[in-house]
């Protein structure tokens, strides 16, 4: 089998874990990386064994042995480092949040399908096996109708106005770095919300150092959830449904272990472990769909990528957060 060759934009933490989680899929080959400066580039490649560095995003995504551009730059670059990739020829995996916004979003959306390219959101959660359960015994109906999930995703980190989880001009704050994950589940298993509201506290910088969001949907369902960068919190979702409920527990972002309680049966504790460190499972993803031509996932759809930009839209307009540019 070819191998599909991949090149990353950005040299940071998740760069690293996501250059480590190309390892562990077969037909995989890390190419290039791509950064900012030489000294990086120079680091990332000598770390993670890429036999071509860049000191600059543009001869990346220029590079003609590249088929794959991984993006893991901070969030106000997402578009216009995606774009730069698109308009190179390249497939794109864009970190989460996709973009800033959802008129980013749709911009990124329309390039590629213009240019019949794929691009995916890199919402790794959903590809891990333990996730494919949840998502096979709600189908199956196994707790009935699902109408209530809880899911937090909060951790405490010390404050630093110059840090990119505090600092606007990099998108700071926990809606946008992890209430996305809370977000995205929601938005997985209950569809677009019909109605949308949530609190946030600000910090010193003016992001949301903490927030909760509460939606809303036709049918009656609703998801509580939250997300902090200055707490920490349980990492977990619990989707209560008419016959029972499916708990994951203690990451549910990286989910390994499920129960299932059947109101009246046995709980089942599920055990999935993983293979790689986990980043590997929305590689495979990709590779499937583009030998399979396509150029857009089912499990995480564009159209969803716009819907989630906009429910997060929406609650930063109720609560007065722009970030500079927008």
């Amino acid at each position: 089998m070819n191998k599909i060759r991949w090149g990353i934009i950005g040299t940071g933490l998740i760069a690293g874990k996501f250059a480590e989680g190309l390892g562990a899929v077969e037909d995989a080959e890390l190419v290039a990386v791509g950064s900012r400066t030489e000294a990086s580039a120079e680091a990332f490649a000598t770390t993670y064994n890429v036999p071509r560095r860049y000191a600059t995003y543009e001869e990346l995504a220029q590079d003609p042995n590249v088929d794959v551009v991984y993006i893991s730059t901070p969030h106000p670059y997402h578009k216009d480092n995606s774009i730069l990739c698109l308009n190179a020829g390249k497939a794109v995996l864009c970190e989460k949040p996709f973009t800033m916004n959802a008129v980013e979003a749709v911009e990124m959306i329309t390039l590629a399908r213009s240019k019949r390219l794929f691009l995916m959101e890199a919402m790794w959660t959903r590809y891990f096996p333990a996730m494919v359960k949840v998502r096979e015994l709600l189908a199956a109906g196994a707790i009935g109708e699902a109408r209530l999930l809880n899911a937090d995703f909060g951790f405490f980190r010390e404050f630093d106005a110059q840090h990119r989880l505090f600092n606007p001009d990099l998108g700071g704050g926990a809606v946008l770095d992890v209430g996305v994950y809370v977000i995205s589940l929601a938005h997985m298993i209950f569809g677009k919300p019909t109605r949308i509201t949530g609190l946030a506290h600000f910090g010193a910088t003016g992001t949301d150092d903490q927030s909760a969001y509460l939606l809303g949907y036709n049918g009656g369902q609703i998801a509580m959830l939250a997300s902090a960068v200055q707490t920490e919190t349980p990492h977990q979702a619990v989707i209560n449904g008419t016959l029972g409920r499916i708990t994951i527990h203690r990451h549910f972002w990286q989910p390994r272990r499920l129960t299932l309680e059947v109101y009246g049966k046995e709980r089942s504790e599920i055990e999935m472990p993983i293979v790689g460190n986990g980043y590997n499972y929305q590689v495979d993803e990709i590779h499937a769909c583009l030998r399979a031509g396509k150029l857009e996932s089912s499990i995480m759809p564009l159209d969803e990528s716009i819907d989630i930009m906009e429910t997060m839209d929406t609650l930063r307009a109720q609560w007065g957060l722009k970030y500079p540019g927008e």
